[in-house]
């Protein structure tokens, strides 16, 4: 008679067999080979999961930074990889991942960029410190989803790759940036790296979560930049506010400017303006590195000043433009004895919508019911913040996000992933990629 253990093991077995053996149809002989070897993968994959969670790795935390990326450094080089440490010194940041695995001699090969990041949203003193196994299909822990977990699902799909001898053929570049949360400062610098790795890509894949649902993917993000207003009136007692020669006062002005933006921009498909902080009186200091300041005034004195910031997405270049042009107008038209300027900042660029990226979720979308997971679809821009990828979208012929550690509760305490779609996310990724290659 057998001991419950060999009936255990034995039973591991059959379970295994079924798990590849059920994806059987919709794929060929090297496709099936690779998603066995993901499903071997996933003890360890796990084991790196909860490394990198327990280390803090907020954006300023420049040690715990730079200790995550060695540990995915480790797994690079390991699959062959030349990695390199993008000193962050010129920006403010811990800096940046590069790994590239570019041997294979066929030039007509598609050239493919990864695409994740090594900072979370937690400081070093945050309570919210280590992973945490809720039950059988959530773990809590910092920056879980939002992105070790699709760090840890890329080098689990390349490790793959590498066990069924796919990954020499195939032309790889991986950044992972240290300040996706917190951006450093100036923006051409910190980007720099990531810029100029997808003009060397033909497509581009993101890992991050996109909004938390296995049945999408991101083929459009929106951008994100800033903008300050800055208001000037004419102090005078309050007695003599709206007389002519005195006018309304920067408050008056401010309430204007923004009421009209709301009137005139707030209807617009995918478009949205905030504002997030607004200061006003008869003087006015305002830290914008740190957004916070102070006022002074007088309930019987006209303001003098304001400032407001805030910020503002679109779904494209285009529609970027015209909304500023549209907030220029507004801002010019002033109120008596005002004057306005606004000034808009660099941040993110829109991902617009594109062929390409259309036809990039298709064949994600393809790969996914050929494993036996149902169809992806593109998910609703409003609910896709903006990414790193948004820096390389406009530079490859495809690109496509959103394809990380599913869960919820991101930027929050409440941060959870949904363990169960780690090995199917990379799964589909991998498949897709050695679809890609071929190509």
């Amino acid at each position: 008679m057998k001991s419950p253990i060999a009936i255990f093991l034995s039973l591991l077995v059959v379970l295994s067999n079924i798990n590849t053996s059920c994806f059987a149809a919709g794929l060929e002989n090297t496709e099936r080979e690779l998603v066995r070897q993901v499903y071997e993968g996933e003890r360890d994959a796990l084991k790196l999961l909860k490394k990198t969670v327990n280390i803090n790795s907020g954006t300023m935390n420049f040690s715990g930074v730079k200790k995550v990326g060695s540990v995915f450094s480790k797994e690079l080089k390991k699959l062959g990889f030349e990695v390199t440490w993008i000193k962050g010194k010129s920006f403010g940041r811990a800096g940046h991942l590069l790994a590239t695995h570019d041997k294979y001699e066929k030039s007509n090969v598609k050239k493919l960029l990864m695409i994740g990041h090594l900072d979370t949203v937690f400081a070093k003193s945050s309570d919210f410190d280590s992973y945490k196994v809720i039950d059988e299909q959530r773990v809590a822990g910092p920056g879980i989803t939002d992105m070790k977990g699709g760090n840890v699902i890329m080098i689990l799909a390349l490790k793959a790759l590498k066990e069924s001898g796919q990954l020499e053929r195939m032309r790889i570049k991986i950044i992972m940036t240290g300040d996706e949360e917190k951006r450093g400062s100036p923006y051409e610098v910190a980007t720099k790296e990531l810029i100029e790795a997808g003009k060397w890509a033909d497509i581009a894949l993101g890992f991050e979560d996109g909004d938390g649902n296995p049945k999408t993917a991101v083929v459009s993000r929106r951008g994100s930049t800033g903008w300050q207003l800055k208001v000037t009136g004419r102090p005078a007692h309050s007695s003599q506010i709206f007389r002519q020669g005195y006018g309304d006062g920067a408050i008056f002005e401010a309430a204007r400017i923004l009421n009209q933006f709301r009137e005139q921009l707030s209807t617009q498909p995918n478009l949205t303006f905030n504002p997030g902080v607004i200061l006003g009186g008869t003087d006015v200091d305002f830290d914008s590195g740190q957004a916070k300041g102070n006022a002074f005034g007088k309930s019987n004195v006209i303001a003098q000043s304001a400032i407001i910031s805030g910020d503002i997405r679109a779904l494209s270049p285009e529609q970027l433009s015209n909304a500023q042009a549209a907030m220029q107008k507004i801002v010019s038209n002033n109120l008596a004895e005002t004057s306005a300027t606004l000034e808009f900042f660099p941040g993110y660029p829109p991902m617009a919508p594109s062929e390409g990226n259309k036809r990039l979720l298709e064949i994600y979308n393809q790969a996914s019911q050929d494993l036996g997971f149902g169809e992806v679809q593109a998910v609703d821009p409003r609910k896709a913040g903006a990414a790193d990828i948004s820096f390389v979208a406009n530079h490859v012929d495809m690109a496509l996000d959103g394809l990380g550690l599913m869960g919820a509760g991101g930027h929050t305490v409440n941060e959870v992933a949904d363990i169960t779609t780690l090995v199917s996310q990379a799964q589909r990724a991998v498949v897709v990629m050695y679809r890609l290659s071929k190509e």
